[in-house]
């Protein structure tokens, strides 16, 4: 169990690192500590904060199809830069973005790990 929170949170990690080299400029990371404690505060806050604000704005989900949660997703990167001191997100396509590239980083995490969520049965 603490070894799959490691695991993700190392994926998190590399997603916002990633997403500071393919938007420099935009995503700033003034020292590796910064980088380690936004990923770190990132986790907390897509487990507490995320899902209050994701029922909240459920109405507004549903009628842009789902493409309402990538500004929620940008607003919790947001979130992190304001709380942590060395991490600064200039303007909100570059939160956005920012959330996609660390999406897509957690997802090839979460492939890695395959949790055994989705098994499927054989008949």
């Amino acid at each position: 169990m603490l070894g799959k929170l490691l695991v993700r949170f190392i994926f998190g990690a590399v997603g916002l690192w990633i997403a500071s080299r393919l938007l420099e400029g935009q995503i700033v990371f003034t020292s590796t500590e910064s980088l380690v404690i936004s990923a770190l505060v990132l986790g907390v806050v897509n487990a507490f904060v995320r899902p209050v604000v994701t029922i909240l704005t459920l109405p507004l989900t549903i009628v842009t199809l789902g493409f309402f949660l990538l500004i929620v997703n940008a607003a919790m990167i947001g979130l992190t830069s304001m709380v942590v001191p060395g991490f600064h997100v200039h303007g909100l396509v570059a939160g956005v973005l920012a959330a996609i590239i660390t999406g897509v980083s957690s997802w090839i995490g979460g492939m890695i790990l395959h949790d055994g969520q989705r098994e499927y049965r054989r008949y």
